[in-house]
């Protein structure tokens, strides 16, 4: 597999701690876009957002767009798949969605202190997840569920996966 990993799914689902984890044993280089776009955009990712999600959702196609042609782990927005990123990805490497309950999640991201589309809304975790779930399941080409484990054990079933994915992608 030459392409990049993508690692799609919701806040609290594991990606950017799994991502250098799962990079590391491929020896692939890893990126949080999230990451890039506030390097991009010159703010936070929560700024971006609160300012303009379009303006935010343009700079995450553009990162996801420069990545396409590099063998890299790629932990992406939980957001990106809900976007035109989400057919850049599915033309240029292997989906994973790291897929957990919702209540795992909401242990995971907590108050959820910096993740603006929740903004103290309690319901609102739910409602994403609930949104978006039949769009991961659909653009996913493998998925691993990562609930009641820990990021190393959740990287060496996207590292499985990926193997096999590879053969058939």
């Amino acid at each position: 597999m030459k392409g990049p990993i993508w690692l799609i799914g919701m806040m609290g689902s594991g990606k950017s701690t799994v991502a250098p984890i799962v990079a590391a044993a491929l020896d692939r280089e890893w990126a949080d876009a999230d990451a890039l776009i506030e390097q991009r955009l010159g703010v936070t990712a929560a700024e971006a957002l609160r300012e303009s999600e379009d303006r935010f959702r343009g700079a995450e196609i553009d990162v996801i767009r420069s990545l396409v042609r590099k063998p890299v782990v790629v932990a992406t927005g939980g957001g990106a798949a809900t976007t035109p990123a989400a057919e850049i990805m599915r033309s240029s490497g292997v989906i994973v969605w790291l897929r957990a309950t919702v209540a795992t999640l909401a242990a995971r991201v907590g108050d959820g202190q910096g993740r603006p589309l929740l903004a103290g809304d309690d319901a609102a975790l739910v409602r994403i997840e609930s949104e978006r779930r039949d769009i991961y399941a659909a653009l996913a080409d493998v998925v691993v569920d990562t609930d009641d484990m820990k990021p190393a054990a959740i990287a060496q079933l996207v590292v499985e996966a990926c193997a096999n994915a590879s053969s058939e992608v």
